[in-house]
């Protein structure tokens, strides 16, 4: 019963609406007729069954998909927002910083994750509400932001027979640290429209690396985040057409900067006094500090002697970036969490100081999280 015209003259409506109806049904079955052939209920016995798939010594630890707390289903939509990448800006495997140890694995180092199917290549998180012997793989990245094809590549084609729920949660999986030296990075500032314009002709560049991401971050001025790894160098050809891709081909407007001795390369475009596009490639130490002054849109004068220097902090002159953001609704950052937990330790005081959390709400726990830390951290110090 429900269409375009009824919803614009009386707006929303309760479902299910039934054609012959004058205003929708509170609950759904409250008659007791059921979508059935008969108009009853069925209800299935079924008896516990564990998971199809068991670790073993080849596979030894549980794999589990989920979601990301910005992100919704294969990003379709949410994909082309870039401040929701500003929590989490790329794929990420996380695990219990014990098993990262006892692998001999640092946060950021990149592995070959294998099932018993197929294989993928990914960086590892430590994280501590992943226990021992799991693993976590958010489930929205696929091919349009990385090489690969994401948990499709991982996760099980098992499915309930009656239901025919998928088994997409749970799979056994094994872990293996690769050696990626040379690296690369690209970043460009544009348009939220020009920034998929951007990232639709930079995605078949991802094929020529061992591992490649491609990804977004900053609110109203999108910035487009390419990172690469590979054993060695990939063809001249390549990083030319990442250069034109990311509209950095113009030597004439572009700072740059040649090493051919040792494989560097770096140009870094500044316009109306400030950063707006960079491509480093052989050595990457300032990727982070370039990242964050293009997505916090600050002056390039204090940094331009410095924007090709290996260098992996900004220097002194530097204004200061803001770090990670933990409540996206509000643009609120970790570091200025933390700083204002230093003044007042109440969640509430928090919330009222900075507003985080007081949207959505799906910060708070991460909040909660925040002042947990910073509550332990000043009880070892008054312990000393």
């Amino acid at each position: 019963g429900l269409s375009y015209a009824l919803l614009d003259c009386a707006g929303p409506q309760q479902w299910p609406y039934p054609a012959d109806a004058r205003e929708g049904r509170s609950r759904l079955y409250a008659d007791g007729v059921f979508a059935t052939a008969n108009g009853r209920a069925r209800f299935i016995v079924t008896a516990h069954r564990g998971v199809a798939e068991q670790p073993d010594s080849r596979h030894p630890l549980r794999l589990v998909t989920g979601r990301l707390r910005d992100q919704w289903h294969s990003m379709t939509r949410t994909g082309a927002v870039a401040r929701l990448f500003n929590h989490v800006e790329e794929p990420l495997l996380y695990m219990h910083a014990g098993d990262l140890a006892r692998r001999g694995l640092n946060a950021g180092d990149i592995v070959k994750a294998k099932s018993r199917r197929g294989e993928l290549k990914i960086k590892v998180a430590a994280s501590d509400e992943i226990r021992e012997g799991q693993a976590f793989l958010p489930m929205h990245w696929g091919d349009r932001y990385m090489n690969g094809a994401g948990s499709n590549a991982l996760t099980l084609s098992t499915f309930d027979s009656i239901s025919k729920q998928p088994e997409l949660k749970h799979a056994a999986i094994a872990i293996e640290k690769l050696d990626l030296p040379w690296q690369l990075v690209g970043l460009r500032v544009s348009d939220p429209a020009a920034a998929l314009e951007i990232m639709q002709e930079a995605q078949p560049l991802l094929e020529h690396f061992d591992y490649a991401t491609l990804t977004l971050s900053g609110r109203e001025s999108p910035v487009v985040v390419l990172q690469a790894y590979s054993t060695e160098a990939p063809a001249n050809q390549v990083i030319v057409s990442i250069d034109r891709a990311l509209a950095l081909d113009d030597e004439s407007r572009s700072l740059i900067y040649l090493d051919g001795r040792r494989g560097i390369s770096k140009r870094v475009l500044v316009e109306n006094g400030r950063l707006t596009g960079a491509r480093l490639t052989g050595e990457t130490a300032a990727r982070g500090w370039l990242k964050d002054m293009m997505v916090d849109g600050l002056s390039a004068d204090a940094v331009r002697s410095w924007v090709l220097a290996p260098v992996a902090r900004p220097p002194a002159s530097a204004p200061p970036t803001r770090g990670r953001i933990v409540c996206t609704c509000l643009d609120v950052s970790e570091f200025e969490i933390v700083s204002v937990l230093s003044e007042c330790s109440e969640l509430a005081a928090l919330q009222a100081r900075l507003k985080c959390g007081t949207e959505c709400g799906s910060c708070v726990p991460e909040l909660k999280r925040l002042r947990a830390q910073h509550a332990q951290a000043e009880l070892k110090r008054a312990n000393r």
